[in-house]
């Protein structure tokens, strides 16, 4: 009860649609009956002056050509004179009637011989005549008899020298003018009315269902879901479109404010969430320290030695020297690759993203890392390709193709091969970097991605390893959203990663 009353305070768009449509009939009608009340008569004037013209017309070729006397003249001017209620007549030389279709031939004979003893000169009105148009040999002018009666008239010359006289009442135009103002009045009445009724059946259709729409969406704003758009048209239209909408809002808002409850229940388990952040934040720090702690110890063990002068010749000390500067180079190295991985997961480093060509970048690298490739005797496979030009970060791209190029120089065995291919998949390309030597073993495959896990630790010890670069790798490709992983073969293991080329 309250809805109605609120929706009846508002602008009713049924009483406002029934409006519009008609004030616009009654507008257009009224605009048509002033057209014609303002032209209808001249309009009436003009057809009659062409339909006089095209009967002069007619007599002056049937008397040319000595047809007037034939059965086709006599039916072609009967059905002028007719069809626009027109009297004619043709008189000779000695003033005899050659064609009349009047029975009144005497007096149209009297009016043409005034006409050609008195005519009227110019456009001013002489005994009750006013010429309208002048022709080589014909004269159109509106005459008005002793009885107040107007007429439209055409007289001169036609053929080899008759004489002849058109003439139609005007009467009879303002009477069909009154007559179709009249009518258009009755029609317009009787239209209105029955458009009135059709209007306000129609707009109560169409404003019905948004009466239903606004129910609804008043249930929706108190949080009741309940209510749905139910359409009762054997057709869809747009209203039950957005009926349609409307009920996919309300289940898509019930769906939410659900969430929206579980979420918070989850809130409530955020204590056990920090503890476990805390005890993964405890084994990082303990991951650290495990691999820091023996490049530690070997630096200060030799630090030592040197100190007390364990050995005193020149080579062993610089022995000693080497072995201080490595470990620490190591440490170095391990915790600049630290800093990046925590800027890369962290998001304190987002991705520069632009073109380049994949292809010369690949190209370069491989020719500055060309000493590393000699020395462990590898033969380096790339293909020449055109270029390539994809989207990313050039500078993380690099250091990904760095990680995987490192670690297949560290793992290579075999053949001591290295296989670096550029293959093309619809708007992307994939980068595969392939290595001769033992696959992976299944168990291991699915952790080489997490901090500090290694597959081999001797041999990771042995070339200096983090095991963070593979983490590296995995935070930069799904910073930029892009697909990266890893295969293995018979014969050694391929690692690949994505980027776009359009």
């Amino acid at each position: 009860m309250g809805n109605d009353k609120k929706f009846n305070k508002t602008h009713s768009i049924r009483f406002e649609m029934s409006i519009a449509f008609i004030a616009t009939m009654i507008g257009t009608f009224t605009f048509c009956l002033v057209i014609n009340l303002l032209f209808m008569e001249n309009f009436y004037v003009q057809n009659k002056r062409e339909a006089i013209i095209e009967a002069y017309r007619s007599i002056d070729r049937a008397t040319s050509t000595g047809d007037i006397t034939s059965e086709e003249f006599d039916q072609e001017i009967r059905h002028i004179c007719e069809r626009y209620d027109i009297e004619m007549l043709v008189l000779d030389g000695d003033s005899k009637t050659v064609k009349s279709s009047t029975s009144n031939a005497e007096l149209l004979a009297q009016i043409l011989w005034e006409n050609m003893i008195s005519p009227a000169g110019g456009e001013y009105e002489i005994e009750n005549r006013v010429v309208l148009d002048v022709g080589e040999n014909y004269t159109l002018q509106r005459d008005e008899d002793r009885y107040g009666r107007k007429y439209l008239e055409m007289w001169g010359v036609v053929g080899n020298g008759n004489l002849v006289l058109v003439r139609s009442a005007m009467e009879s135009i303002h009477d069909s003018v009154a007559i179709s103002n009249t009518f258009m009045i009755y029609v317009a009445i009787v239209a209105i009315v029955a458009g009135s009724i059709v209007i306000l059946y129609i707009s109560k259709k169409i404003t019905d269902p948004i009466k239903r729409l606004y129910f609804i969406s008043d249930d929706m704003k108190k949080l009741n879901f309940e209510a749905k758009y139910e359409s009762t048209g054997d057709y869809h239209s747009e209203i039950d479109a957005l009926g349609s909408n409307m009920n996919e809002l309300s289940e898509t808002l019930e769906k939410t404010i659900k969430e929206l409850k579980n979420a918070n229940i989850a809130l409530k388990h955020d204590i056990a969430k920090k503890e476990e952040i805390d005890e993964m934040r405890k084994e990082f720090l303990s991951n650290v320290s495990h691999e820091l702690k023996t490049p530690i110890a070997l630096i200060q063990g030799y630090a030592e030695g040197l100190k007390e002068g364990i050995s005193d010749d020149e080579e062993s000390r610089n022995f000693y020297c080497e072995v201080i500067m490595d470990e620490a180079n190591k440490m170095n190295i391990m915790v600049k690759k630290l800093l990046t991985l925590n800027q890369l997961e962290f998001g304190n480093e987002s991705a520069n993203m632009d073109r380049f060509d994949i292809v010369e970048m690949i190209t370069n690298y491989i020719k500055s890392a060309d000493l590393l490739a000699r020395q462990k005797d590898v033969t380096i496979k790339f293909d020449e390709y055109e270029p390539i030009f994809v989207w990313g970060d050039e500078f993380k791209i690099e250091e990904v193709l760095q990680n995987y190029y490192s670690n297949a120089l560290n793992h290579i065995d075999g053949e001591k091969i290295i296989e670096i291919k550029l293959t093309r998949k619809d708007s992307h390309v994939r980068v595969s970097v392939f290595n001769t030597g033992k696959p992976i073993p299944d168990d291991s495959i699915g952790h080489i991605w997490e901090k500090f896990y290694k597959v081999d630790k001797a041999r990771t010890i042995e070339y200096g390893g983090s095991g963070v670069g593979l983490s590296i790798v995995k935070a930069i490709m799904e910073g930029m959203h892009q697909e990266y992983g890893v295969k293995n073969y018979d014969n050694g293991v391929e690692f690949y990663f994505e980027l776009e080329t359009k």
